[in-house]
C-alpha cells in the first residue's frame, strides 16, 4: 500500500495511490498521515478497503511530506561501505547518529533553497524508515514488527556547516528544506526485502549516484533495534539510513549545487522526486 499526503503545504490531506496509479482521497477515513494512524490495526483496516469506492483526486496536486508531525528525524552517516570509501573515512564500529530538524522537511517535489553564505550544499538520495509502533530496547528480530514503512528521502547536506564549522555535524544538515520525504509512504509489506533496493540521484540529468542499498553496512532491522537502546522510537519518526556513492563531495573535483539546478532521484519501489535549487 502506497500513503500519501497531497494538497497545499501545511492543509495536506490522506491519500493512497490504487493499483493503477490513480490518487485517492483517505479524507473520509482517516484525518491525515501520521503516527497516531500508523498502527498495524489501521494499516490493515486501509489495505482491506475497495479503493474503487474512494473519490479520485482530479488534477496533479501537489504531494506533500508522506508522513506528517513527524517527532524525531534520525539519520545515519557513513552507513554504504563504498560511501564511507570515497569519502576518504572508514566504516564506523557502531552506527554514526545525527539528527536533522523536524522544520527541513518538505514535500518530494518542493523547491530546495540554498542557505545564506553556503559553498558547498550537496546532495545525498536515502533509504527511509517510518516507524509505526513505540519501540524501546528491542531486538534486531522484533524490530520489524515496528517499521510501518519505507519512503525516499533526499539528505540535502552544507558539508562546510557540516565539516567546516565545528560541533556536530546537525547544523549542516538541519538547515530548511533540507529534508524532501516521499512521495509515498509504502507499507513494509509491499516492499519486502529492503536491502535489496536500487537507488539513483542526477542533477541536471547528469547521474552522480548509481547504487543500491545492498552495500548497507547496518541494515534497518538493526538501526531500529540500535536505535532504540538510546531512546524510545515513536510512532511516525523518520529514519534516514545513508547514501550509497556519489555525492557531490567526493567528485573530484567536487561539484555543489548551485541556483537553477534540478535534482532528480528515486528508489525502486519508493518513486521518484523532483527539486529545483534556488537561493535563500
Amino acid at each position: 500500500m502506497k500513503l500519501v499526503r497531497h494538497g497545499e503545504a501545511g492543509r495536506e490531506r490522506p491519500g493512497l495511490i490504487d493499483a493503477a496509479g490513480v490518487l485517492r482521497d483517505l479524507s473520509g477515513v482517516i484525518p491525515d498521515v501520521t503516527g497516531a494512524t500508523l498502527a498495524p490495526a489501521t494499516l490493515e483496516r486501509l489495505a482491506a478497503l475497495d479503493s474503487q469506492t474512494l473519490p479520485a483526486v482530479d488534477g496533479s496536486p501537489r504531494l506533500g511530506p508522506c508522513v506528517g508531525q513527524v517527532g524525531k528525524f534520525l539519520c545515519i552517516g557513513l552507513n554504504y561501505s563504498d560511501h564511507a570509501a570515497e569519502t576518504g573515512a572508514s566504516v564506523p564500529p557502531e552506527p554514526v547518529l545525527f539528527t536533522k530538524a523536524t522544520s527541513a522537511i518538505i514535500g518530494p517535489n518542493d523547491t530546495v533553497r540554498i542557505p545564506r553564505g553556503s559553498t558547498k550544499t550537496d546532495w545525498e538520495v536515502e533509504l527511509g524508515i517510518v516507524i509505526g509502533t513505540a519501540a524501546k530496547y528491542v531486538s534486531e528480530d522484533e524490530a520489524p514488527q515496528h517499521i510501518a514503512g519505507y519512503c525516499l528521502i533526499n539528505d540535502v547536506s552544507e558539508r562546510a556547516y557540516q565539516l567546516e564549522r565545528h560541533g556536530t555535524w546537525d547544523k549542516g544538515k538541519g538547515c530548511d528544506t533540507f529534508g524532501p520525504v516521499g512521495p509515498w509512504l509504502v507499507t513494509a509489506d509491499e516492499v519486502g526485502d529492503p536491502t535489496a533496493l536500487a537507488m539513483w540521484l542526477a542533477v541536471n540529468g547528469r547521474r552522480f549516484q548509481d547504487g543500491s542499498t545492498a552495500t548497507m553496512v547496518y541494515k534497518p532491522a538493526f538501526l531500529v533495534s540500535y536505535l532504540s537502546q538510546f531512546m524510545t522510537l515513536h510512532p511516525g519518526d523518520l529514519i534516514s539510513t545513508g547514501t550509497p556513492p556519489g555525492v557531490g563531495m567526493g567528485q573530484k573535483p567536487p561539484v555543489y549545487l548551485k541556483a537553477g539546478d534540478v535534482m532528480t532521484l528515486g528508489i525502486e519501489k519508493l518513486g521518484e522526486q523532483r527539486q529545483q535549487v534556488v537561493a535563500d
